[in-house]
């Protein structure tokens, strides 16, 4: 089974932070974050609160819907045709 949602969070953050060249040092600073907690975060040690999520999404310019959203484990597909009442 694969990770959940916040603990894949810090995994995005580090990968949206390296693609733009970013050190933590830069992303903390412009999040207003402790260079410290970055890291925890980045390597799933800390889960942020939703305020603290809302800073690193403002600070790398992504919507928090966006960010958020690829945390997710991508859905199961149901099978062709079925409908709730199906599937009960």
């Amino acid at each position: 089974m694969g990770r959940l949602p916040s603990e894949r969070f810090g995994a995005v953050i580090r990968q949206l932070r390296k693609s733009r060249g970013w050190s933590q040092e830069r992303l903390a600073a412009d999040a207003s974050l402790n260079r410290s907690y970055m890291g925890e975060i980045e390597r799933a040690h800390a889960i942020p609160t939703l305020a603290t999520a809302e800073k690193l999404a403002q600070a790398l310019e992504v919507a928090l819907s966006d960010l958020i959203s690829r945390c997710e484990t991508p859905a199961i597909p149901s099978r062709a045709g079925a409908t709730l009442e199906q599937a009960d």
